[in-house]
């Protein structure tokens, strides 16, 4: 796999990671209340919210590896 491809993939998916980690865990300590949402209401609110943090952290990660590598 060609160097620059690897790199990104690379610092993508340990943003991604670290995204999904950071929204399970502001979704599981409360954050937001769903109690009168249906299972899969709350099923497919919680998908979409740790998407988000994992999509968000996954390019602001890979934005910013790119930006400072001196390579």
């Amino acid at each position: 796999m060609p160097g620059l491809i690897s790199f990104m993939l690379t610092r993508f998916v340990a943003g991604a990671g670290l995204g999904c980690i950071s929204g399970f865990l502001i979704w599981n300590n409360g954050f937001v209340g769903m109690s009168a949402a249906s299972s899969t209401d709350y099923y497919i609110a919680q998908g979409l919210f740790v998407y988000l943090f994992a999509s968000t952290m996954g390019v602001g990660y890979l934005a910013t590896a790119l930006m400072l590598d001196d390579t």
